[in-house]
């Protein structure tokens, strides 16, 4: 029986599991696809907003010659630190679910790759998994289509395209900086009367003088009702509809956590946002011994929780656990 074992590879679940190895507790990580998986999703060529200091666990130096990492930089990182303290990390292996025993230890089972299926115990678990495997769908006709896509990886395959981006946070301002370098035909459609204000400072400067030059075409206060083959089609706040010749859209409208786990073994969720009930002080879950780390203890919201504060939710749960604080 391991004493802790950690669902999710990312920075705060590598980030847990280590704070508990240094208190002694034996560990064990699962991950259903690879080592810090949300951010290789990341654009290939995207740039943190954060500092490295703000990214490091363990107490593990991140080295990096720029003032905010690249991610290519971030997954060495994470790759380093989990050798240098020899994570024991199931990787390519999902937990398909979360038991409570009469002992008041958990019963995790999992099923690997190849199609074999594991079952762990634990006295306690924590839960850290991401939320880019579950994207928000807008629920609209032709958002199935395969010209669709919600991830942006980089800009090369849209060379000399036109495309429609759905959204107006960094993610869809990053794409739409890296699509202009390629040549694409731009078109952005955003609710909201302007694009996010938590826009990356040194990017947003360049983005405004782009739709100000005509590269970018931002429709704001407006919204996509339908996709066609061809086409998109939004409505404005008058009401008006308008359609956008097209030949792919980039649906970047964020993503949301899979709470089935903490759901199916007793954990309170709040309401619409669906935030876990929790102690944060300790984060543990209403259920004993039951834990929360990184953005699954947020609500709809995954913007409310980053690596940068989610990292530190290790030290918090160890602490719990061995009483000492």
């Amino acid at each position: 029986m391991q004493d802790v074992i950690i669902i999710g590879a990312g920075p705060c679940g590598l980030s847990a599991a280590i704070e508990c190895e240094r208190r002694g507790l034996s560990t064990r990580i699962i991950e259903k696809h690879s080592l810090v998986h949300s951010i290789f999703l990341y654009p290939t060529h995207m740039q943190f907003f954060s500092t490295a200091e703000m990214l490091e666990i363990g107490d593990i130096p991140f080295p990096t010659s720029n003032d905010k990492p690249f991610r290519y930089e971030a997954l060495a990182y994470y790759r380093k630190v989990a050798e240098h303290y020899g994570l024991a990390i199931s990787q390519y292996e999902e937990a398909l679910t979360l038991e409570r025993t009469n002992d008041q230890a958990f019963i995790v089972k999992t099923l690997d790759r190849k199609g074999k299926h594991h079952q762990y115990e634990a006295r306690h678990v924590v839960i850290s998994t991401g939320y880019f495997d579950h994207p928000n769908y807008i629920g609209i006709p032709g958002e199935d289509l395969e010209k669709v896509t919600h991830y942006f990886r980089e800009a090369h395959p849209y060379s000399g395209m036109k495309v429609t981006i759905i959204g107006g946070s960094n993610s869809a301002v990053d794409a739409a900086m890296e699509l202009i370098r390629v040549g694409a035909t731009i078109d952005m459609v955003y609710r909201g009367e302007t694009v996010s204000e938590n826009i990356k400072p040194w990017v947003r400067p360049v983005f405004e003088a782009m739709v100000q030059k005509g590269k970018i075409t931002v429709h704001v206060q407006s919204h996509v009702t339908e996709i066609t083959e061809d086409s998109v089609l939004i409505q404005g706040k008058d009401g008006q509809t308008d359609r956008i010749d097209n030949d792919f859209v980039l649906a970047l409208t964020g993503f949301r956590p899979d709470r089935k786990l903490l759901s199916s073994c007793g954990v309170e969720l709040d309401g619409d946002m669906e935030k876990p009930l929790y102690n944060p002080e300790t984060m543990e879950s209403n259920v004993p011994g039951l834990y929360v780390a990184g953005v699954i203890a947020s609500g709809r919201n995954a913007n409310e929780v980053f690596i940068e504060t989610g990292r530190n939710h290790g030290v918090l749960i160890a602490e719990h656990i061995t009483g000492t604080k």
